[in-house]
């Protein structure tokens, strides 16, 4: 196996480079904001930031493949080889935010081999924190041990969600809240998932579900995950894409409201077989290959 921690020590370098330049660029007077699709919003410091994290990666690991949110489009992500050595980056995951100077805001960035995530990072600049993993040895923050919350039951639990860029049919985001709020003590929407999906393993949010990209789960999934986390996906995997890299009705949460969540979400309530698709975070790839 690669030097794993040479391989988390340049993503960590990358991730904060790139976030003392958005940082910057946020109080010289923000970016010019364009809209992918005309609904989500781009700006020019996603491409900076892009920017920087691949010449930071490429200078450390020439050889390794960079997929990332900015070219994942035109690269056509999902007919290419998953299984190659790559890294898997957001620039900037909360871009709605950072344009209205919200602190919310995280870069993310991912080391995937063979559908595997083995290293991941997700910075927030404006907040001064550094979430980190490395596949079967834990999960920090800023250099000290996290470990996910432990909720007395679902009534207990406080779960963030994401609503979608295009909002054309909305009967299954208000279905999914109204579960969610007549099931859980509240819920949140802050809108940066990678960074909502590391708070779940520090034990500030008991869940997040929603619908994400690859450059979303690959390296903040492992962070939670390696924090004692569960993670489920809430429709099928497809055979070509890697569980890892699969945000489709993703859900990640506290061991101990996990079942009963996936019950919530599902329309359904009981049973007494694990739901399928669930993945311990005891395993070190993350992944229960009865069940993907």
């Amino acid at each position: 196996m690669k030097n794993l921690d040479a391989v988390l020590a340049a993503a960590v370098e990358a991730a904060q480079a790139a976030g003392r330049v958005i940082v910057e660029r946020q109080a010289t007077g923000g970016s010019a904001l364009s809209y992918k699709q005309d609904v989500e919003p781009v700006t020019e410091a996603d491409l900076l930031s892009d920017g920087v994290i691949t010449r930071s990666l490429q200078r450390a690991f020439p050889l390794y493949g960079i997929l990332s949110e900015e070219t994942a489009a035109s690269d056509g992500w999902e007919s290419g080889d998953l299984s190659a050595p790559q890294w898997v980056v957001d620039p900037i995951d909360g871009t709605a935010n950072y344009t209205r100077g919200h602190p919310y805001v995280s870069i993310a960035v991912a080391f995937v081999v063979d559908g595997f995530t083995q290293a991941g990072v997700v910075h927030a600049p404006f907040l001064g924190e550094t979430f980190t993993a490395v596949a079967g040895r834990g999960a920090q923050l800023n250099g000290v041990p996290i470990r996910v919350s432990h909720p007395d039951g679902l009534l207990r639990a406080v779960v963030s969600t994401g609503f979608p860029h295009l909002k054309t049919d909305l009967d299954p985001l208000v279905q999914r809240i109204t579960r969610l709020l007549t099931h859980c003590q509240d819920i949140r929407r802050a809108a940066s998932p990678a960074l909502d999906i590391s708070w779940v393993g520090a034990g500030r949010l008991d869940a997040h579900t929603e619908t994400l990209h690859p450059w979303d789960v690959a390296a903040a999934s492992l962070i939670a995950r390696e924090a004692g986390a569960v993670r489920s996906h809430l429709e099928p995997v497809p055979p070509h894409i890697p569980p890892d890299l699969f945000g489709g009705g993703y859900l990640v949460s506290s061991p101990a409201i996990h079942d009963e969540l996936v019950d919530v979400l599902r329309g359904t309530r009981g049973g007494d077989s694990p739901p399928p698709g669930r993945m311990a975070g005891t395993d070190p790839n993350g992944l229960d290959l009865n069940r993907a």
